[in-house]
């Protein structure tokens, strides 16, 4: 069979070269997100186990943040910048949490504060100056940021203020032409990791240093290899089956699939919002209609098959929020949509 014209990352060219900045997103996508991450996070609420996902998603005209706690309690905060309007400004802001298959005598309250919030160029992700926290009687059963003695002030804890939670998954979409970048915590430590698609080969790197390369993409286009992350052994899938033969294989639009994945990995829930409708606008045209074709989520399949079945790869929120008492933490997976730009 002979395979259809290959996309430009397969090519010679070395012109035009794009990072995953995200700025030169095309005017056909402005009300699609620039950086989109979903992070998800083992536990304990009321001394109950539980999953936490974090939404960040950017684009040209919002920024915000969409909090997920088992698939019972949902709230969404407006990150954009403040306005010269003090009525329009960001303020710290707290909520209480109603968690109706948790048994707590004392409602857990959400509190965070993003006023001073920095954020890298590239990621709807911040760096510092933020925390999020989830406090319980007189305790913080959850804290991510780095400003933690304001956050014990306003929720009114005792110290100390827990341990680093447990990162199970991290899903990025980013978007470029050839080069994507960017940064993921393995082991407990913080690594870069590039991608990049040019000459007809894939270069994976690991904190600038070339951990791995693929010839012949046209026809190695799924596969998997082992690389070293810090020291510790990670297993890489790549599926860039649509860069090759899939909707908009031809221009911009399609997507590759990379997932990075330690021990037995982590759990993908389900995609909901801007993730849902990215997805579903990229199958739009050509044959495939939803987000379970073979480009999209096969190297899914494979890595959950691989796997000793003690993570979720589940479309279903119900089946996601109760496998949280069963999960063996350990494991972790990053998950990375490369989309296409032109």
């Amino acid at each position: 069979m002979l395979l259809p014209t290959l996309p430009s990352c397969f090519n010679n060219n070395n012109n035009n070269h794009s990072n995953s900045n995200l700025t030169n997103t095309p005017t056909t996508q402005t009300k699609m997100p620039q950086n989109l991450i979903t992070t998800v996070y083992q536990t304990h609420i009321c001394n109950t186990p539980a999953f936490l996902t974090l939404t960040w998603s950017k684009t040209q005209t919002s920024h915000s943040l969409t909090i997920n706690i088992d698939s019972s309690f949902s709230l969404s905060i407006s990150l954009s910048p403040a306005t010269s309007f003090s009525f329009f400004r960001n303020k710290p802001g707290s909520k209480p949490i109603s968690l109706p298959h948790h048994q707590c005598r004392h409602k857990p309250k959400l509190y965070w504060d993003f006023t001073r919030a920095r954020f890298s160029p590239a990621s709807a992700e911040p760096v510092s100056n933020f925390y999020l926290a989830i406090s319980h009687a007189a305790s913080i059963d959850f804290f991510i940021g780095d400003l933690r003695e304001d956050a014990l002030r306003r929720s009114g804890a005792i110290p100390p203020l827990p341990t680093e939670p447990a990162l199970l998954s991290r899903r990025e979409h980013m978007f470029g032409q050839r080069t994507y970048t960017t940064k993921a915590r393995f082991l407990g430590s913080n690594h870069e990791i590039g991608i990049e698609c040019t000459g007809g080969a894939l270069r994976v790197r690991v904190d600038g240093e070339v951990g791995l390369v693929v010839k012949r993409l046209a026809w190695k286009f799924r596969g998997n290899e082992r690389i070293s992350v810090g020291g510790s052994d990670v297993e890489f899938y790549w599926d860039v089956f649509n860069w090759v033969c899939g909707p908009g294989s031809g221009g911009g639009g399609a997507h590759g699939v990379f997932v990075f994945q330690v021990g037995d990995g982590g759990v993908w829930p389900e995609m909901v919002g801007a993730e849902k409708r990215l997805m579903r606008k990229s199958f739009s045209s050509g044959s495939a209609t939803s987000a379970s074709s073979p480009g999209s989520w096969s190297v899914l399949q494979w890595t959950e098959e691989r796997s000793d079945g003690s993570r979720s790869c589940s479309s279903s929120s119900s089946s996601y929020s109760s496998s949280a008492s069963s999960f063996k933490s350990g494991g972790f997976s990053l998950l990375l949509y490369a989309w296409r730009t032109g």
